[in-house]
């Protein structure tokens, strides 16, 4: 909850480095006398303003505090009655385009890319999740079905495409932490070396959690609005349906992203025995073997 409480927005420079500085301090003197709320608001603020690889404020607007409010104003967009495909490709373009922002913003900097890179990275996830998104919006009308059966399916398919074209973007936004690894720490925090095992691990927990995030949002508010639509009351007034699906999508969002987020810690861990070989053999200060070593996952 701490990550995406979108209080934490309003916080100011000196109050973040406030806390900050309170943390730093706690660190260096764990035996100082500190209220616990404090410390613990302190730490919300700082987990969720600023990035745990760079220690750099992460601009406001891709801040996962802010995931819900961004996405609000593409979910208007994306409700447009009777969209055609000019309007679909424009809404799906802003959307993984957002999306690229908050992979990018949220990712693993242990390997960090270059512009052309990102560049690249960029046009490939656009390109390829616009394709899915609007192939299926053009392929369900034509199935040779009940229309009861592709009015549901229909009300489906953002899911669908949301869901798998977020996971292409995930993939080819963060693809280089997977082809030269990431950064991976012992319990003491100490650099061990780097991992792709690690960065394929952090990128697939991160690609299934934004199809967590959305499962919720793209299916069940479909469902209920489907159910609504039939109401005698919203056949004659369909425009009063606009403010509930609108409603209803936002109440899943606030609700779905916590829980998605927190389905995988940030701070992940690997046994070192599924790891490359030069991580299964390793020793601690104290000739004890290392049996985990310790990764971010990025959001």
């Amino acid at each position: 909850m701490d990550v995406t409480d979108v209080r934490t927005l309003f916080v100011s420079k000196q109050q973040l480095q406030n806390a900050k500085n309170l943390l730093e301090q706690y660190k260096a003197n764990p035996a100082m006398q500190v209220d616990t709320e404090r410390l613990w608001k302190a730490k919300k603020v700082v987990d969720s303003t600023l990035h745990p690889d760079t220690g750099e404020a992460i601009l406001l607007p891709f801040r996962m505090s802010c995931f819900v409010p961004t996405n609000m104003i593409l979910v208007l967009g994306m409700l447009t009655p009777n969209p055609t495909i000019k309007t679909t490709i424009f809404w799906q373009w802003a959307n993984q385009s957002v999306n690229v922002a908050f992979n990018s913003a949220n990712a693993n900097k242990s390997t960090p890319m270059n512009w052309s890179e990102t560049a690249v990275a960029y046009v490939s996830a656009v390109f390829s999740s616009c394709a899915i998104a609007v192939g299926l919006n053009q392929a369900v009308p034509r199935l040779n079905i009940a229309a009861s059966t592709k009015r549901v399916l229909m009300k489906l398919v953002p899911f669908t495409a949301v869901a798998a074209a977020g996971t292409v973007n995930v993939f080819a936004m963060r693809g280089k932490e997977i082809s030269q690894g990431i950064d991976v720490y012992n319990e003491n925090n100490e650099l061990v070396g780097k991992s792709k095992t690690a960065g394929l691990a952090a990128v697939s927990q991160v690609a299934l959690s934004r199809v967590l995030t959305n499962a919720p949002t793209l299916v069940v508010p479909p469902l209920i609005m489907d159910n609504l639509s039939q109401k005698p009351f919203f056949k004659a007034n369909p425009k009063a349906l606009l403010p509930i699906n609108f409603g209803l999508i936002a109440l899943s969002m606030f609700t779905s992203l916590p829980l998605a987020i927190a389905t995988f810690p940030q701070i992940s861990s690997l046994n070192t025995s599924s790891m490359e070989k030069e991580f299964q053999n390793l020793t601690d200060s104290e000739g004890k073997p290392v049996t985990r070593l310790y990764y971010n996952k990025g959001l």
